[in-house]
């Protein structure tokens, strides 16, 4: 019986050219430890694809800097991210923002963080956002996390009225500020709460374009790890379903069957907001590229937007 896991559904066509017109523009995520592991990322990417590299507490931000310079330097879209929790202060950000700006860097996820607790004076998104230091260096792009199955860190109770209130406040900044901005989501296992959330925000004039999180092909056992630890919502079901047969827990987990989901209906939907597809290799990096390769591989390379 074919699985979700590897298969698209049965009731759902797979677009004309596979997956191939959905993925065009796809970005990926790295850490500085994973990507050292890469000698040359144009081995394994597409030219200009966008990189985010993931700044996670305890990391220095000169492994931060020497990695994006790397990887710039090979011809790819930086885009560092910027954890709120764990920037001490507004002399510390500036000093960030304007380290990246001399090596040419132009682009950053801005996002709350892992922590609980801040280590310094900011705690969300927004408050960066305000400081203005991002607009003083001239970075053109700015990226904010989204959470389509919530986010119990924001709203504890399980609601969404924060993390509603939090995309409205960054719509609005979007629309007073010259910067290109779009929403960089957790990643899902369901294209249903993907659609209903997308269709939702467009429904409340949010206009930030999506780019969805997809958990890129990795053991199972190490995908319902990595959702457990981020917080993945209801969709972490598809996992746990599938986790019921002790035989499939070494088995690999592909995206393939959510990719498929979502581009037939961007397909059947061109207004649908999703714009482009992030990866998050967490099988790692190269069977993430060797998936996308795989399913782009007769498709012409996208320019960078």
């Amino acid at each position: 019986m074919a699985s979700i896991f590897r298969f698209p559904h049965k009731s759902t066509p797979v677009p004309t050219g596979g997956l191939a017109p959905f993925l065009q523009g796809f970005s990926i995520e790295v850490m500085p430890r994973t990507a050292a592991k890469i000698k040359d990322f144009r081995s394994i990417l597409p030219k200009g694809t966008r990189v985010y590299i993931a700044h996670l507490a305890g990391t220095p931000i000169d492994e931060m800097l020497t990695t994006a310079k790397r990887i710039s330097d090979q011809g790819f879209a930086v885009m560092p991210h910027f954890p709120a929790r764990i920037i001490a202060d507004k002399n510390t950000l500036e000093n960030w923002v304007q380290r990246y700006a001399d090596i040419g860097i132009s682009q950053a996820l801005l996002l709350a963080g892992g922590l609980t607790t801040p280590e310094g004076d900011f705690s969300d998104s927004m408050q960066l956002l305000s400081t203005g230091v991002f607009d003083k260096y001239g970075f053109e792009r700015l990226h904010v996390a989204g959470h389509p199955e919530g986010n119990r860190d924001i709203d504890p109770s399980g609601g969404d009225k924060a993390v509603m209130d939090a995309i409205r406040w960054k719509n609005d900044f979007q629309n007073r500020s010259d910067a290109k901005m779009a929403i960089a989501t957790q990643f899902c296992f369901e294209s249903k709460p993907v659609i209903d959330w997308a269709n939702r925000l467009q429904a409340e004039g949010i206009s930030l374009p999506i780019h969805i999180g997809i958990a890129g092909p990795a053991k199972l056992q190490t995908m319902i790890k990595f959702a457990m630890a981020c917080g993945v919502g209801p969709s972490l079901r598809v996992l746990t379903r599938r986790a019921k047969d002790l035989s499939k827990l070494v088995m690999p987990f592909s995206p393939e069957g959510i990719l498929t989901e979502l581009a037939a209906h961007k397909a059947a939907n061109p207004g649908f907001n999703i714009e482009s597809v992030h990866f998050f290799p967490l099988g790692g990096i190269t069977k993430t590229t060797d998936f996308i390769t795989e399913h782009t591989a007769a498709a012409p390379a996208a320019a960078r937007a």
